[in-house]
């Protein structure tokens, strides 16, 4: 599953990153964990979520982050989002 996911994520990656660009803020917010190591407050995941849905109806893979516990994935949506990776490799 876990493979199968991040695969999922990857395929759609240009196109998750261009929309949550389009949001001002939320990539910093989606970051946020996997920059400074802090877990999101309960008010950050319900922002995330809100517009996660938003993103959701133009990519229906981002529905999983909706469903109950899809908050502990919103790690890997992070790490294959972040553009810093790119830079590394």
């Amino acid at each position: 599953m876990n493979k199968y996911f991040k695969r999922l994520l990857r395929s759609n990656k240009q196109f998750i990153l261009h929309e949550v660009l389009e949001v001002k803020g939320f990539m910093q917010l989606l970051m946020k964990h996997r920059n400074t190591g802090e877990k999101w407050t309960k008010q950050e995941k319900k922002e995330i979520k809100h517009h996660l849905k938003h993103i959701s109806k133009l990519i229906p893979a981002l529905i999983i982050f909706l469903l109950p516990g899809g908050s502990l994935l919103l790690p890997f949506l992070a790490e294959v989002i972040d553009r810093r990776t790119e830079n590394r490799a």
